[in-house]
């Protein structure tokens, strides 16, 4: 466990970044158009789809589909949602995963300028534009790929363009040649940005947004900079909104469209329910050898598979393991290089019988559809995180087994990342602290501040997840500042054209050659320090540095990034609001923690219950209609026999234990500090005294984590009341 937490809850981050990294196969064929997607479903024929026929624009959206993405005929609920956007009503979609979400948005986008020809607009001048947020970086890529070969004009404006691409695309942008516009949630912090989106002719025609479940704090993922969006989206009178997601109860519906006020007309779902996909589970008691059950299923169920585990290193030793037994097996997770990553995914998409045994990083944007197994060798973290994993399996509609094995250990592994992520109190004050500082307290409403949000966590023993969410929190709620972007400390160069830099006669030049300092390659260049001495802007200078490597003159590379804030009031100087803001921080997470362990513990309840898996999964998504009670080839159907979690209840805290762990760390300021590095959770402090190497760290992991809690509070407190 010790080698797979060098970032304690961020582990699972890493890997889905490594997801949005890998993920450049693309989504379901039907979702980009390919005329080679599975034949269309018959549309359902709910009071709304049956109201929507009657729109001219229905018949619009269906000579688009045809003519534009090589498709006969929508699917279920396709058509009614995107005729109610031409319409010019906003919705959110909840399709399960290769649905065929993206349709939603790219068809009105193009349905957008005859729209504009029929009302006798010119439409290479009429602009406007649909903007769409996604956190997939790479699946933007591939989206606009395949766009630009049907001859649909869309770009995409993210950190891993190149500078001309990007200037290109500004051009394109301001100019209204551009139908789609796909961005990062995290773009929307940049004012300058954000200014040039107000300013386009034609405004935003349809805001899209992916993965919408991250908008509600309620979603098994949130992300704190989609809260921004809807404040966006009304700043920017954008005129019509669609949000998109493939896990969405009830309740994370209603956030998103109260977020941006969608009406429940505009709320359009289809059922998860897959008839070909056995779900069944087993438990696995305390000595159980998990891995020669997956390997006598595997032999049962030969075809592609993926297993699913927590662990980096625990994904290898079992790929190995499995190789031994004469499996074509692999392991994929974060921690690989991504060419390694690459080949295993490309490798898996035109096998036929690869193991792929992975953590969470794998699936995303993989359009394999025929997965015959998804095997849970741990336990996800909840009922929607399962069920996108397993929707992964028998997307060609052929029978294909999910199983689920469930043991005591990895129930209480699961909880090491919602545990981790919590921040101390003693965290939060010192956050508050810094940005309390009395330096900011001389600042006035509209001035800007710069800090290292790396530097910050490491500081404050934060991880940069939750410091990112502790942020949102602070300009939304608290209303203290708003994100203005990101400026870098320190800027280098490698001199490639002389002559070119000679030339350049003007202010900042002459600047940047005065306050340059010289090494044996690189020439550094303080940019705040060559402003200020020269009483020109900042970003006079960084414009400069700019030109001369898009002119080639110069090698540029920038370091140091920075957060700019822009201040909405005064910074906090009086103690008993600081207090207040540090205990709701502190209330706001400890609520996120249980709802967190709530979420782990309805997936355990749904395997364990007297109940058809296939109907209690429904059941929670709120799409019980046309779903059976009973399936008939889950573990419950065939059975009759329930699923029981081990009884296997953790130790108590073994006094020896505690008292080696307090002499091996002088730390007395922070009881859950020492709870995490007991129980095996790492942090940017723990990082720091390199607790991992102590001797100490996860040495009470099979204890309860709260009880560790309350044994080291109680010795922190003796200690700090001892005179």
């Amino acid at each position: 466990m010790s080698d797979d937490f060098d970032l304690g809850s961020d582990d699972e981050f890493e890997d889905l970044l490594a997801a949005e990294a890998d993920a450049v196969q693309g989504k379901r064929s039907l979702e980009v158009g390919d005329g080679t997607a599975e034949p269309p479903l018959k549309r359902s024929k709910g009071n709304v789809a049956l109201k929507s026929v009657s729109s001219p624009n229905c018949a619009l959206a269906n000579k688009v589909l045809e003519e534009r993405f090589g498709l006969k005929a929508f699917r279920l609920e396709q058509e009614a949602a995107i005729t109610r956007v031409l319409d010019g009503g906003s919705a959110v979609v909840v399709f399960p995963t290769g649905g065929g979400k993206s349709l939603c948005y790219q068809v009105p986008a193009v349905c957008f300028r005859y729209q504009d020809e029929g009302h006798g607009r010119q439409p290479s001048r009429t602009g406007g534009i649909t903007l769409v947020i996604s956190p997939l970086i790479a699946l933007m890529k591939d989206q606009v790929d395949a766009l630009l070969q049907r001859r649909i004009k869309a770009a995409v404006l993210n950190s891993s363009i190149a500078r001309d691409l990007y200037l290109t695309t500004q051009d394109d942008l301001r100019h209204g040649r551009l139908d789609l516009l796909y961005v990062a949630p995290e773009r929307l912090n940049n004012e300058g940005f954000v200014d040039s989106l107000k300013a386009i002719h034609g405004g935003i025609k349809l805001l899209a947004v992916d993965e919408a479940h991250c908008i509600s704090e309620w979603g098994h993922s949130f992300r704190p900079d989609y809260l921004k969006i809807a404040r966006f989206a009304k700043e920017a009178k954008v005129e019509r909104v669609i949000c998109l997601t493939a896990t969405a109860t009830v309740q994370v519906a209603d956030d998103i469209r109260n977020a941006f006020s969608i009406p429940k007309e505009g709320l359009f779902r289809t059922t998860m329910y897959r008839p070909n996909l056995r779900l069944m589970a087993e438990a696995t008691p305390k000595g159980t050898d998990v891995t020669t059950k997956l390997v006598a299923h595997l032999k049962t169920y030969p075809g592609a598979s993926i297993v699913y585990i927590t662990l980096q290193k625990q994904a290898e030793e079992l790929a190995a393991e499995l190789v031994n037994q004469g499996f074509p097996a692999r392991a994929y997770h974060a921690g690989m290089k991504p060419e390694v990553r690459t080949m295993t995914q490309d490798d898996f998409l035109t096998s036929k019988d690869m193991i792929v045994v992975a953590t969470i990083a794998f699936g995303m944007g993989i359009d394999k559809p025929d997965i015959r197994n998804v095997i849970h060798f741990d336990v996800p973290d909840s009922i929607e995180s399962y069920s996108q994993q397993i929707g992964r399996a028998g997307r060609d509609g052929m029978p294909s087994m999910c199983m689920f094995y469930l043991s005591t250990k990895n129930f209480y592994l699961r909880s090491i990342f919602t545990y981790g992520a919590r921040p101390s109190l003693r965290s939060l004050k010192l956050l508050l602290q810094d940005l309390c500082s009395p330096e900011r307290r001389k600042l006035k409403v509209g001035d800007t501040f710069t800090l290292s949000l790396y530097q910050q966590s490491k500081d404050v023993d934060i991880g940069p997840i939750v410091l990112g969410l502790i942020y949102a929190q602070l300009e939304l709620h608290f209303k203290l500042f708003r994100a203005a972007g990101t400026s870098y400390s320190t800027y280098k160069y490698i001199t490639k054209n002389d002559a070119t830099i000679r030339k350049d006669s003007t202010p900042a030049a002459a600047a940047i050659e005065k306050g340059a300092k010289m090494a044996k390659i690189w020439t550094t260049v303080d940019v705040d320090g060559v402003a200020k001495s020269s009483n020109l802007d900042r970003a006079e200078i960084v414009r400069t540095l700019n030109s001369w490597n898009d002119l080639g003159a110069i090698e540029l590379k920038c370091e140091g990034v920075q957060n700019v804030f822009r201040l909405e009031r005064p910074v906090p100087s009086i103690t008993k609001e600081i207090n207040d803001i540090t205990k709701h921080l502190d209330e706001s997470l400890g609520a996120t923690e249980t709802t967190n362990l709530a979420r782990t513990q309805a997936l355990i309840d749904l395997v364990t219950a007297k109940q058809c898996f296939a109907w209690a999964l429904a059941a929670y998504f709120g799409q019980t209609h046309g779903v059976p009670q009973s399936c008939g080839y889950c573990t419950w159907c065939e059975t009759r026999t329930q699923v029981v979690l081990p009884n296997e209840p953790p130790q108590p805290p073994d006094p020896v234990k505690v008292k080696r762990v307090l002499d091996t760390l002088s730390v007395r300021d922070d009881p859950r500090f020492l709870a995490k590095m007991a129980f095996g959770i790492q942090s940017p402090r723990g990082t720091e005294l390199k607790v991992k190497y102590s001797g100490v760290f996860e040495s009470m992991n099979v204890c309860d984590f709260q009880e560790l809690l309350r044994v080291f509070t109680k010795a922190c407190g003796e200690a700090n009341a001892r005179p």
